[in-house]
């Protein structure tokens, strides 16, 4: 394996200069072979590269070297993650003990905090191990669990191929899904009235044994349209209709799969979130409520479109 080495030093009076290059070097993932000189992966190099020009700014030394001669070193060893991976493992086990639907806001919080904890920690992980592993299927687990804390009849995710559909035999039908809609219902809700079936019209269950035969069911367990494999409802509708090249589509999809199961955050999650959150809490009529959050998904929809 190719690996480059930072050889540096710097005045012993820089402390600030040092506690910065030192945070930086920790931050690149390098791995320490002795003070003053660290290692880091040859297709990794570049990240020497500022670490290297802030020393020579601050009358220090620095010098960048390739080799191939690791066989005496214990690569694996050198740039194992276990410690920090366990530390945010035991994290988790303690968010998970103190799980209730009171403090889902503050548990949802410190989640997403943890996740971006990982996903920083797995860019720096040069020899992934069980660790990693055992960590992202405990931080999935759990964010799942959180997210559904207080929700009724959430559908799970279930094995299965999705076909391709015509949308002309799905239109002026009646769609059902269960009443008090969050962040996949609305979204599916608006993407089958702009996209799918326009004159669309929709039951709000309290149950999902109350759709009635005749209506096409979304987002529960026996819906026409759930939750398969990895993809909440509102994927799954894209894909069935052929939907899923869209671009903008493709951006607002990836909002309502962090909001609904959780993941990789984009920027614009939290703000949707909150918007939809606040109309929810004061809206109780589940027709007024959709009607009102169409015009949230119209602006993504728009400004995306325009991006």
């Amino acid at each position: 394996m190719n690996i480059s080495l930072l050889i540096s030093s710097l005045p012993t009076q820089s402390t600030t200069a040092r506690m910065r290059v030192w945070r930086s070097i920790k931050a690149s993932g390098a791995a320490t072979l002795r003070d003053g000189v660290y290692l880091l992966p040859a297709e990794h190099s570049e990240k020497f590269t500022p670490i290297a020009n802030d020393l020579i700014s601050e009358h220090g030394t620095a010098y960048i070297f390739q080799t191939t001669s690791t066989e005496q070193l214990n690569l694996a060893e050198m740039f194992s993650r276990k410690d920090e991976y366990d530390l945010l493992y035991q994290q988790l086990i303690g968010l998970r003990e103190n799980l209730n639907e009171i403090n889902k806001k503050e548990s949802l919080k410190q989640i997403r905090k943890l996740r971006k904890n990982l996903e920083s920690l797995i860019e720096i992980d040069f020899f992934p191990t069980e660790a990693k592993t055992q960590t992202s299927n405990e931080i999935n687990s759990l964010e799942q669990i959180i997210l559904r804390l207080g929700e009724i009849n959430e559908p799970q995710m279930n094995q299965g191929n999705i076909q391709t559909l015509l949308q002309e035999n799905f239109q002026n039908r009646v769609w059902a899904t269960r009443k008090r809609p969050w962040i996949d219902r609305l979204a599916s809700a608006w993407l089958i009235q702009n996209f799918i079936d326009p004159h669309a019209t929709f039951l709000w269950l309290e149950t999902p044994t109350d759709c009635p035969s005749s209506a096409l069911g979304f987002d529960f367990d026996g819906a026409t349209f759930s939750h398969i494999e990895h993809l909440v409802t509102f994927e799954v509708l894209l894909h069935s209709f052929s939907l899923h090249q869209k671009p903008a589509l493709k951006k607002i999809a990836e909002i309502v799969h962090f909001l609904d199961v959780g993941g990789i955050e984009p920027p614009e999650a939290v703000g949707i979130e909150k918007v939809i959150q606040g109309l929810r809490s004061k809206i109780q009529d589940d027709q007024q409520l959709l009607e009102l959050s169409n015009y949230v998904f119209d602006g993504l929809y728009a400004n995306f479109f325009r991006e």
